[in-house]
């Protein structure tokens, strides 16, 4: 495995190396009329910069092997690096649709002029140049925003549903959902702070925690404990585990190290007054009427499958009001919506909604879309519901843009089935 990352990262750097040469090139065209020495220390600049950021990020691969895995060191090169090819990509183009015209005039000149022309390829012009490094501010500002002001942007997602057989006593009860935590890439914990106050400040009746609580090992959400504490639900807190909390993306140096990780994750979430699920079922009761609380290990079509729907459902009656906490979307996508117990709201998280993307009244697309059947909000079919929340946290990228940390809040209401209300706040 390792050596195919470093295959795919050699490709990569052989890329981004001739993208330099090329990118500077336009650079060169800004650069005239400008004192040798200057152009050197440009030169130098440029190239030392782009390649130091690839060699930091050579070493940050191999050190994200082992134990604790990726660090906040690890997704800053790795956001500096993306955020770097990205705005030569944008300048590239510029440069790229100038040489093609620059092509064909040179063909039309050399035909003009009987195949001898002075200049077979006109110069690239300046303004080209100055265009190219206008619109490659675009993404490389908003990439900036995105590291330092996006991934703290706390945006309340609220939601009304509707069931026909929800138990009266239960219609207005409300849920908080968090989901993707990912407490080992948090580099401001009184910025993170505000999610969590705004969290609480919903005054839900239950909350509830949907998987990825760390990027790989436990002690990355120990610094934070106190402060997921502070979450308050009268009818309890409760979670379930995310594929990355089984800490299988780092080589253990033993199994029994790998245990005691996983140990330590459960006695962690004890500490912060999360009630663990583990393919398991509980009861709600309000009134004197019930709703049956469900949760399952992680259960996804491209990642681990330790999740037993049936062992969780064991005991449960069949027209009880369900709602399950499932990480990875797919699981609903693929298993809850065709089981033949009737599982009226599932809440996952997973995809982050990449992180990046555009969400309007109208219009929504994000990379990840490609990926999964519902990649953020809801979907119903047959009468079965999906949420998908966008994420708390953010991981390999420590920045998000467009698709901003969310916070869920999911009220259930008694009646027809209509088309659920949508509300979201700053």
């Amino acid at each position: 495995m390792r050596h195919q990352v470093l295959q795919y990262f050699l490709m990569l750097a052989a890329a981004s190396i001739i993208l330099d040469i090329y990118v500077y090139t336009g650079i060169k065209v800004l650069l005239a009329g400008v004192k040798p020495p200057v152009k050197r220390v440009v030169a130098a600049a440029h190239f030392i910069v782009n390649i130091g950021v690839m060699l930091a990020l050579l070493w940050g691969l191999n050190s994200a092997t082992k134990p604790p895995g990726m660090t906040i060191i690890h997704q800053w090169l790795l956001s500096v690096f993306i955020t770097l090819l990205v705005t030569k990509v944008v300048f590239s183009l510029v440069l790229f649709v100038s040489d093609i015209y620059r092509m064909i005039a040179g063909l039309i000149n050399r035909f003009k002029n009987n195949h001898k022309p002075k200049k077979a390829l006109p110069t690239r012009r300046r303004f080209v140049s100055e265009a190219g490094l206008l619109l490659a501010s675009v993404p490389l500002t908003s990439f900036i925003y995105a590291m330092v002001k996006g991934k703290y942007d706390y945006k309340v997602h609220r939601h009304t549903l509707y069931f026909e057989d929800l138990p009266e006593a239960f219609d207005g009860f409300t849920i908080t959902q968090l989901s993707d935590i990912h407490s080992g890439s948090f580099d401001n914990a009184e910025a993170m702070q505000r999610g969590i106050d705004l969290a609480n400040a919903q005054k839900s009746d239950l909350f509830v925690f949907t998987g990825d609580l760390v990027n790989n090992v436990a002690t990355e959400i120990e610094p934070y404990i106190h402060r997921f504490k502070q979450l308050k639900a009268p009818y309890g807190k409760f979670s379930v585990l995310g594929n990355h909390d089984y800490g299988d993306y780092i080589k253990w140096p033993s199994d029994a190290a790998k245990t005691a990780n996983m140990s330590a994750l459960f006695d962690h979430h004890k500490e912060m007054g999360f009630k663990l699920m583990l393919d398991e079922s509980i009861e709600l009761n309000k009134d004197g009427q019930s709703i049956t609380l469900i949760g399952v290990q992680n259960w996804g079509s491209s990642f681990i499958k330790a999740g037993n729907l049936d062992k969780a459902l064991d005991g449960v009656q069949a027209k009880a009001f369900k709602v399950l906490l499932s990480h990875d979307p797919t699981h609903w996508e693929k298993i809850v919506r065709y089981h033949p117990s009737h599982v009226h709201l599932t809440l996952s998280g997973h995809t982050h909604g990449a992180q990046f993307g555009v969400e309007t009244d109208k219009f929504r697309w994000s990379p990840v879309k490609y990926r999964y059947l519902n990649w953020a909000g809801l979907m119903i079919e047959n009468g079965r519901n999906l949420y998908v929340n966008r994420g708390f946290g953010f991981l390999a990228f420590s920045g998000r843009l467009g698709i901003w940390p969310e916070i869920t809040v999911l009220e259930l209401k008694k009646g027809t089935a209509t088309k659920p209300s949508t509300e979201v706040r700053a």
